[in-house]
Order: structure tokens, then C-alpha cells, then sequence
């Protein structure tokens, strides 16, 4: 039976569509707008191939892109087509094997997607069919996500900042959970942004400050440290310059409020959003999952339970299987870089956390310790142990036993 392939390159307004058969030869080209009616367009012309066959169906001529996340493709997977995604990084791979001249174009790159989709159909498969309520909850926990990550970016500046002309604050809260994101030492800095400041505020002034930050425990203890720490000696700027920097301090203080304010938010909508997920049980059941790192973990992985056949398949997808290189005498394993990074950062998370909440995942920790690998390896370990046991409990529809995850 003939078969047909089609690639997509998309630019803004304009998509390049090519088909090819089995001899790779271009049947069709047409330029559509990312409107229904391109869509129209693009679903007439597959129809079109073979309209005498009624074995024939549009579903079954795979298209290629390499951007999934378009409205384009949206509409298309709603409609039933089969889409599948190309990395531009494998595409600029393959751009040479058609010549030596290597040159580049909206349609050669539509007719490179579909040309490798015919070379190689078994080697790269359709987006997954996760659901739309798993697709909101991947939006708002990657926009939680880079909330976070730039809270922190914000947080080194107003440190790096604080070091010009203010060492004692840089480190008061050095150590301690979150740091200079901490509401209580952002309410104090805002009250005192200079050292001459900071040295005349008295102990019940700073206990007030902590008090309406939010801390509740061991407030004059911590109001008694934080007074020692800025009435020590210090190096200082000339009054004038510790004012003005005290004002920039303040501007940073304002951007890394806001930052931090937006990931709390955020953080709060995506574990509601993922409480309501049947998933969210499995995921909660895991040592050291909590609401939030599960939901990281569940928005890359998806809800298709078809999408990894084997738990291996999803160890390499979170760059937790080992790569082997190997060529004449020389052999060596390596763990992976060319995975979801998002995945990855967060199974090293979750195994970092799991040897104090897990006996099994402890033993297994040190077990790898006294065999000679280092720290990552060893948290690489327990991370493809606890993602075996959550391929397997997905596919069984079952919670986290410690007993039947590390038998003896």
C-alpha cells in the first residue's frame, strides 16, 4: 500500500507544508496561515492523496514539526491527526545528507521534516496523548517553575549587591532555608537597607519586624542574634554612598518581593490544580514527593500511560539511564546529558530527599557509596529505583509500598 509523509515548518503567519511518498518525492506543496482555515487546507490536502481508496484515511499520513507547543499542532491532535516532533538540533543533522552544498529554506526544511519521518519511521513517535487537564498543570508548574528560578537569580543580585557595602546582612541568613528570600529578612532589610541603620535598630524593634514578617518561634532569640550581627565592627562606606546603595538596595528588594510573591502564588495553584489529578495520589504516595516536586515530576512526565513502554524508556528520558561509549579499546558509562533537563533536576530532587524518608532508599545509598561511586552517581541510582517504582505503580493503578519496592 502507497504511504505518504508531510513535514511542517512553521514561521510566524506562514506554515510550509511538503508531502512526500514512499519514493521521497514531493507530492504536494502549499503555504497556510495558522488560522482553522489553514488548517482546512492542510487536512483537504492529505484527504486528497489517495480519495478513491476508502481504506484510506488522513490519519494515517504522519506529519513532522519541530515546535509542538503551536496552536497549529493543538488543533490538529484535537482533530485526530498524528503530529510528531523533530528537535531543530536533529534536523540541522540531517540538512547535509541531501547535498553538499548545505542550504536552507521554509520548503526544504518542511521536505527535510518529512524526509526523515520516511527514512526512519520507527524512530520517533507522535506527541503523547496526554490530557487537557494534565497539560494546565504542566503550564503552571513550569510558569512556578521559572517564578522560582528567577527569585533566586533575583535574590544573588541583591546578595552580590549587599556584599559592596553590607557583608553583615549578605550573611545573616546564610544557611538558613531560602536565605534573603525569606519574608522576615526582606521585612528587615526594607526597614534598615544601610548598617548605620541596621546597627541602631533595637531588640524589641526587631522583634516587632520579625513578628510582622510572620515568624512565630524564637523570636527574641533570633531578634537578640540579628542584633549582634549587625552591631559588630565592619568595614563601610562613606555615608553618602551607603545611602544611595541602600536605595538600590531597596529597588532589589522591591523586584525580589514581587518574585517571590508570584512563585508562593504559583505554588499554590499548581498543587490544587494537581490535587485534583487521579494521579496525584501515586505521585503523594512516594517518600519525599510532596505536593509541589510531584507535580514538577507529573507535568514532564504526562498522564499517557502509553508514552513509556518499558521503565527504562522513561530512565533515559529523565537522564537517569547510563549512556555506554565504547569503540576499540577503549569503554566507558557516562550518564546522559541529552534529555528533559526539567525531569532530570527534578528525580535528582526527589532522590537527594528520599534517604531520610525512605530505610530502603538509604541502604541503597550507601550501598553505592561503599562500591566506590561518587555523590550524583549514588542519587542517580536511587533516582532509577524510584522512577522503576513509579512507571510501575502508574501502570498498575497502585500507591508506594516500601516493602514491595525493596525486597530482600
Amino acid at each position: 500500500m502507497r504511504r505518504w509523509w508531510a513535514g511542517i515548518d512553521w514561521s510566524c503567519g506562514v506554515q510550509d507544508m511538503v508531502i512526500t511518498d514512499d519514493e521521497g518525492a514531493v507530492v504536494r506543496h502549499l503555504r497556510v496561515p495558522e488560522t482553522p482555515a489553514g488548517v482546512r487546507q492542510i487536512l483537504e490536502a492529505l484527504r486528497e492523496l489517495n480519495p478513491t481508496s476508502h481504506r484510506f484515511s488522513r490519519k494515517q499520513v504522519p506529519i513532522a514539526i519541530e515546535d509542538g507547543n503551536r496552536l497549529l499542532v493543538v488543533e490538529l491532535r484535537r482533530l485526530g491527526q498524528a503530529v510528531t516532533v523533530i528537535p531543530p538540533t536533529v534536523t540541522a543533522r540531517y540538512r547535509g545528507r541531501h547535498g553538499a552544498a548545505v542550504s536552507k529554506s521554509d520548503r526544504g526544511d518542511a521536505y527535510l521534516l518529512a524526509d526523515i519521518m520516511r527514512t526512519h519511521p520507527d524512530r520517533y513517535r507522535p506527541l503523547p496523548e496526554t490530557s487537557d487537564q494534565a497539560t494546565a498543570v504542566a503550564v503552571l508548574a513550569r510558569a512556578q517553575a521559572s517564578s522560582a528560578q528567577d527569585a533566586r537569580e533575583r535574590m544573588l543580585r541583591l546578595r552580590s549587591h549587599l556584599g559592596l557595602y553590607f557583608p553583615a546582612a549578605a550573611g545573616a541568613w546564610a544557611g538558613m532555608d531560602r536565605g534573603l528570600r525569606r519574608a522576615e529578612a526582606r521585612a528587615v532589610l526594607v526597614a534598615a537597607p544601610t548598617p548605620r541603620q541596621a546597627a541602631a535598630l533595637s531588640k524589641r524593634r526587631l522583634y516587632d519586624i520579625l513578628a510582622a514578617a510572620g515568624r512565630t518561634r524564637l523570636l527574641d532569640q533570633e531578634a537578640e542574634r540579628l542584633r549582634t550581627v549587625f552591631a559588630a565592627p565592619a568595614l563601610r562606606q562613606r555615608p553618602e554612598t551607603e545611602t544611595a546603595m541602600g536605595q538600590r538596595t531597596r529597588m532589589h528588594l522591591a523586584e525580589l518581593s514581587v518574585a517571590c510573591q508570584q512563585a508562593e502564588d504559583l505554588a499554590e495553584q499548581v498543587e490544587a490544580a494537581f490535587a485534583q489529578h487521579p494521579h496525584n495520589q501515586i505521585y503523594r504516595s512516594f517518600p519525599s514527593c510532596g505536593p509541589l516536586l510531584a507535580a514538577r515530576l507529573f507535568c514532564e512526565i504526562g498522564d499517557d500511560l502509553n508514552r513509556f513502554a518499558t521503565a527504562r524508556s522513561l530512565r533515559a528520558y529523565a537522564g537517569t539511564a547510563p549512556i555506554t561509549w565504547s569503540s576499540g579499546q577503549s569503554h566507558a558509562v557516562t550518564h546522559r546529558t541529552v534529555c528533559n533537563r526539567n525531569l532530570k533536576s527534578a528525580a535528582h530532587q526527589w532522590a537527594f530527599g528520599s534517604p531520610t524518608r525512605s530505610a530502603g532508599c538509604r541502604a541503597l545509598y550507601d550501598v553505592r557509596r561503599e562500591r566506590g561511586d561518587g555523590y550524583a552517581a549514588a542519587l542517580r541510582h536511587v533516582a532509577n529505583r524510584l522512577l522503576n517504582g513509579l512507571h510501575h505503580c502508574l501502570r498498575a493503578d497502585l500507591c508506594y509500598r516500601e516493602e514491595d519496592m525493596f525486597r530482600a
